[in-house]
């Protein structure tokens, strides 16, 4: 790009050097400027079928990518994108959000411009609550600060950010300080509080016989894989994931355990895990979803540590100015005691036998099959539902392949996701497990898929409806049309 910037070059340029060469979306009249600035960019553009689409594979994207974005018009685009972006940030994905909007000389003209809904503020408003920055780009002095400062909150906190450009500003000149993405300086931990925390995690763990690690998502999200790694071997302590942070470490690996979680885990692994005398909690969210009744129960008798990105909990206390990635780093690199081999949940009871050739087809089965096809160039996406419940007991082979609004539980995500997978790893071939309700709602980007060349496998689990709804409460309202799913590709 050129060293002469515009506002929408200098964002663009910004993205492109954080790591950012895909972006999703459909254009509309008050965006055209900056797609057609997208065009000229080193920045590749990928159309989807609905914005909320766009949203879900810029989540898959930033995911495995470290950042992703969509890009899309005024209200009618960007309130369409609502729901894919609150995924992203209650789950902690990097995802930039760019909006065209009216054009400041317009407004005065004429407020009643189309799109808009109650005031030209509006959108921004209802972004604001699901964004760590929320900005409007309405001046050209202040553009590059309001930029930086923006994704510099999109790097520390690893939520989305809202970018918001009235369209006759996206080619306004603006005058450039650096040409270099934004740094990001976050508050450092508090040396003696740190010392202090790490201490008193090597005094509980002392005392303990069956310590056990549950980590979470975070964990991905800042970048911390190895050094989980490296704390569960020099502790020869046994690990288990939740739900959400199924994969943050390679599930062959000889100390890991599996899912844990009171809807989803084996009964084998629930209670190895509450048995522990210490539970070192790293980067969970603790949802009911994951339904964490280890922790609920040794809360009380003071033996658990529970360290997110919000806060380092031990015991019945916090430690407010210490970092989570200070802290796990900090472990890591801290003498901490080393714990004789245990006995551990038998871990080929997941393994299912091969069907005879008259049998039923059942799920145990249909993903007994797929357990098997697993490897190393495999991600898996899984939807809400009895996919994402099933596929708790699939055995990722590599670190951070498996993918799911496990939490915010957002039916629709996998199949556009599988879309955001492709194109941030290429080396990746994404499996989809999807239910026939979700495949219905965002199952049109296989044409997007198909149309960059992409092939994931998609896995259609026809339940007649919304089976988990059922569970709760059976009625009709639960039922959806039958489609011939297998005459899908056809038509594309």
């Amino acid at each position: 790009m050129s060293d002469t910037y515009t506002i929408g070059t200098l964002l663009l340029d910004r993205l492109y050097k954080l790591g950012l060469h895909h972006i999703y979306g459909i254009p509309g009249d008050y965006v055209l400027t900056l797609f057609k600035l997208i065009e000229e960019s080193p920045i590749r553009h990928i159309g989807t079928t609905r914005e909320d689409c766009a949203g879900f594979a810029a989540d898959a994207y930033a995911r495995i990518h470290g950042i992703g974005g969509a890009c899309v018009t005024y209200c009618v685009g960007g309130l369409n994108m609502v729901n894919a972006i609150a995924c992203a940030y209650a789950e902690r994905s990097p995802v930039v959000l760019i909006s065209g909007s009216p054009g400041l000389a317009e407004r005065v003209k004429n407020p009643f411009l189309h799109h808009m809904v109650r005031d030209f503020s509006t959108q921004r408003d209802v972004f604001e609550k699901i964004t760590v920055a929320s900005v409007i780009l309405d001046d050209p002095h202040t553009a590059e600060r309001e930029i930086d400062r923006a994704l510099r909150a999109l790097i520390q906190y690893k939520r989305p950010i809202y970018l918001e450009i009235p369209r006759d500003l996206v080619l306004a000149p603006v005058s450039v300080s650096s040409t270099k993405p934004p740094k990001v300086t976050t508050c450092q931990s508090d040396p003696a509080a740190l010392k202090e925390a790490v201490a008193e995690v090597r005094g509980i763990l002392s005392e303990s016989e069956r310590p056990v690690i549950l980590a979470g998502a975070e964990i991905y999200r800042f970048g911390l894989q190895d050094q989980l790694t490296e704390l569960v071997e020099r502790m020869n302590v046994p690990v288990a994931t939740t739900l959400l942070g199924k994969s943050v470490i390679r599930e062959d690996h000889p100390l890991y355990i599996g899912v844990y979680g009171g809807l989803v885990g084996r009964e084998e692994i629930l209670e190895f895990v509450e048995k522990a005398d210490c539970l070192l909690t790293l980067g969970s969210l603790l949802t009911d979803v994951e339904d964490v009744n280890a922790h609920t129960m040794l809360l009380a008798a003071g033996r658990t540590v529970h360290a997110t990105a919000d806060s380092i909990a031990i015991k019945h206390h916090t430690y407010g100015s210490v970092r989570f990635e200070d802290f796990v780093r900090a472990l890591v690199t801290s003498p901490l005691p080393v714990f004789p081999a245990r006995t551990l949940p038998h871990r080929d009871s997941v393994r299912f036998d091969p069907p005879g050739p008259e049998a039923a087809v059942t799920l145990r089965n249909v993903f007994g099959y797929l357990d098997g096809l697993l490897n190393d160039k495999t991600v898996v996406i899984a939807d809400v539902g009895e996919s994402l419940f099933a596929a708790a007991d699939l055995r990722v082979r590599k670190s951070t392949e498996f993918l799911s609004p496990a939490y915010y539980t957002s039916m629709g995500f996998s199949v556009p996701a599988a879309l955001g997978a492709g194109f941030a790893d290429p080396g990746l071939r994404p499996l989809v497990l999807v239910g026939d309700g979700a495949f219905q709602m965002t199952g049109t980007e296989l044409s997007t898929c198909i149309r960059h060349g992409q092939s994931p496998i998609v896995v259609v689990l026809n339940n007649h409806g919304y089976p988990t709804e059922r569970e709760i409460l059976e009625g009709p309202f639960n039922d959806i049309h039958e489609w011939q799913y297998e005459k899908v590709c056809d038509m594309l």
